[in-house]
C-alpha cells in the first residue's frame, strides 16, 4: 500500500474567506497535483507541474497537529481529490479538534465525496464553468459542469447550509466559489442563475480578483485582471439573481501577495 502524499506548501494561510481565514487563519495544506488543470491555475507550480516534497501518512497526520497547535481556525485541504484516501488515513491517525475544510475544484465523482463525509465539516468546491465548450477550452474537460453540480449536490446533502460559531468562523455547511474570468460574464451569470434555483442551502462567494499568474498567446483573454466594468455587471448579476448569503471578494486582492511561494 502506498503511504505517501505530495505536498508544495502547508502554513496558515490568511487568503480565504473571512469565515475561514478568521484573526488566525486556516491550517492549509496544499496538495499536489489537481484533476482539473485550469490553464490560468494561480498555483500551476503544484496544480499541473507537480512541484513539492513527499511526506508520508504518518507525517501528514503530524502537520495537521502542527497547525492546529499554531492556532489554525481549521484544516484546509487544497486539492486533496487525487489523495483522497490517504488523507483519510492520515485523519484516521489524528483527527484535529477544529474543522475539516475540504477545499476543490469541484470536479469530483460522488463516490470520493461519499468517503469523506465522517473526516470533513466544510466543503469549499468551486463552480467554475457552466458552458461546457468553456470546461473543454480551459481544461479539456467539458463534462465539468456534470460532474460539479453531482459532487456539490452531494456535498450539500451532507452539510447543508452553513452554522458558525460565536466569532463567525464556519463550522459545518458549503460555501461555493465562482472565479469570474474576462469576457466571459455570460458563463458567470449561468453559475449564479443555477445556483440559485437548486444550491440554495450554500453560501455563494464571488471572487473577482482573477489574476493572470500564467500568460498565454493561445488564450489572450486571460492575461488581464477584470476590468471595472466587468466587475460592477458579475456583482450586479448576483444581486438581480436574490442570492443573499455570501461574499464578494475585493477586486484589490487581484494580486500575487497571496500566493504561496511553492517548494
Amino acid at each position: 500500500m502506498i503511504s505517501e502524499v505530495r505536498i508544495g506548501k502547508y502554513q496558515l494561510h490568511h487568503g480565504e474567506e473571512p469565515c475561514i481565514s478568521g484573526t488566525h487563519g486556516s491550517g492549509t495544506v496544499f496538495f499536489s497535483g489537481c484533476n482539473l488543470g485550469c490553464v490560468f491555475c494561480q498555483n500551476d507550480p503544484i496544480s499541473r507541474h507537480g512541484a513539492g516534497q513527499q511526506y508520508t501518512i504518518e507525517q501528514l497526520a503530524d502537520i495537521f497537529r502542527e497547525l492546529e497547535e499554531q492556532g489554525a481556525h481549521n484544516i484546509n485541504i487544497v486539492t486533496g481529490y487525487s489523495w483522497a484516501e490517504r488523507i483519510i488515513r492520515a485523519f484516521d491517525i489524528y483527527r484535529p479538534n477544529v474543522p475539516v475544510v475540504w477545499n476543490s475544484s469541484g470536479y469530483e465523482d460522488v463516490g470520493t465525496i461519499r468517503l469523506l463525509e465522517d473526516y470533513v465539516d466544510v466543503y469549499l468546491p468551486d463552480f467554475k464553468y457552466y458552458d461546457e465548450s468553456l470546461a473543454f477550452k480551459f481544461t479539456g474537460k467539458s463534462d465539468y459542469p456534470e460532474v460539479a453540480r453531482r459532487s456539490i449536490s452531494e456535498m450539500l446533502r451532507q452539510k447543508g447550509n452553513p452554522e458558525f460559531d460565536n466569532d463567525g468562523i464556519i463550522r459545518k455547511g458549503v460555501i461555493i466559489r465562482h472565479l469570474v474570468l474576462p469576457l466571459h460574464l455570460k458563463n458567470t451569470e449561468s453559475v449564479i442563475n443555477h445556483f440559485s434555483e437548486y444550491f440554495g442551502d450554500a453560501w455563494f462567494s464571488l471572487m473577482l480578483q482573477y489574476t493572470p499568474v500564467v500568460r498565454s498567446d493561445k488564450y489572450p483573454e486571460l492575461n488581464r485582471t477584470l476590468t471595472k466594468r466587468e466587475c460592477e455587471k458579475a456583482v450586479m448579476l448576483l444581486y438581480n439573481s436574490g442570492i443573499e448569503n455570501g461574499y464578494v471578494q475585493d477586486p484589490c486582492a487581484a494580486t500575487t501577495e497571496l500566493i504561496p511561494d511553492f517548494i
